[in-house]
């Protein structure tokens, strides 16, 4: 079938179509239509192995590459190959170190017009992705779909030495250090080592004296508006993290997480003394006390020492009777 003069490129490559939303112009009819399914949200291609539609036949075309695996673009500098020619483009980027696309607000810069728009968004706090279960919101697709997994409990990133399953590649990174000895999170304040940024964010809390999110029904203070987003919870008796296995439902989703190892049997945290695992870092933590010497936490009151600042405060009731509220500086 002939096209038709309407979708025929105009002589001279002149642009004489133009979108009346963005301004978009192009010298090809077909290719404004296809221009303009990103204003309307249509669309029309559909992959007839999975369930997902595009908007245009070209998207589609690498699409489908993720299911045949094919990677026609290969990198002449090293060996990678890609499933289309903007992400051989990108990729060409890591060996010129060029990083065309600069933040007109700070000083990023980056390889990829997609990265510098994401990037703006942490400057206008603009959240165009919502999540239609519990209405949450993120910046990125990729992240919206991360949070869908909380809701439907899919885990496709397997390990290959234990059962463990997790719903990012980010997560399973960091579980294949549970089987490795290596350490690659160091805290710049003393010599500790860890296998996870969330390990060495837990134990950056340590060095904080600062707590400036208070509680305005008690007299908790948080170091972190997260923390102080969770404690609330123990006033609201929110418990919005159910498991999809038994039906109990937690205040956190790291509490989730620990309870469903009661089901999979996983035990991630390893002594690094003794052959012991454990299902929590805080199962971990106390079984470390079996094998602490030092006790750096004295009571003013007594000779008692305690191995952990909440040994210490235990301690504090034998003196009160009472819970009492003590602050270590």
């Amino acid at each position: 079938m002939e096209p038709s003069p309407s979708d025929m490129p105009h002589l001279g490559g002149e642009k004489s179509y133009v979108c009346d939303v963005c301004g978009y112009a192009s010298s090809r009819l077909d290719h404004l239509k296809s221009h303009m399914h990103i204003h309307t949200g249509e669309k029309p291609f559909a992959c007839d192995i999975c369930e997902y539609r595009c908007s245009t036949s070209s998207h589609l075309k690498t699409h489908v590459r993720t299911h045949t695996a094919e990677k026609p673009y290969a990198c002449d500098t090293c060996e990678h190959r890609y499933t289309s020619f903007h992400n051989l483009k990108q990729h060409m980027s890591t060996h010129t170190g060029e990083k065309p696309f600069a933040c007109e607000r700070c000083e990023y810069k980056c390889t990829a017009s997609g990265d510098l728009k994401k990037h703006m968004r942490t400057h206008t706090g603009e959240k165009p992705y919502m999540c239609d279960i519990c209405e949450h919101r993120y910046t990125t697709l990729g992240s919206l779909k991360v949070h869908k997994r909380t809701h439907t409990g899919e885990r496709p990133y397997a390990c290959d030495i234990c059962e463990y399953r997790c719903s990012t590649s980010s997560h399973l990174k960091e579980h294949m250090r549970t089987h490795t000895e290596e350490r690659l999170y160091a805290c710049d304040i003393c010599e500790c080592r860890y296998k996870s940024s969330s390990e060495l964010t837990r134990h950056m809390r340590s060095h904080m004296v600062e707590r400036p999110f208070p509680c305005d029904k008690c007299e908790y203070k948080g170091k972190t508006f997260s923390d102080l987003k969770k404690h609330m919870r123990t006033h609201t008796g929110e418990k919005p993290y159910m498991c999809d296995i038994c039906g109990h439902r937690y205040a956190t989703l790291g509490s989730l997480k620990v309870h469903m190892r009661t089901h999979t049997g996983e035990r991630p945290y390893a002594c690094d003394i003794c052959e012991c695992r454990y299902k929590s870092s805080s199962e971990l933590t106390r079984h470390m006390r079996s094998h602490m010497v030092a006790r750096p936490f004295p009571c003013d009151k007594c000779e008692y020492k305690g191995k952990t600042f909440s040994d210490l405060k235990k301690h504090m009731r034998t003196h009160t009777g009472k819970a009492v509220l003590v602050r270590y500086m």
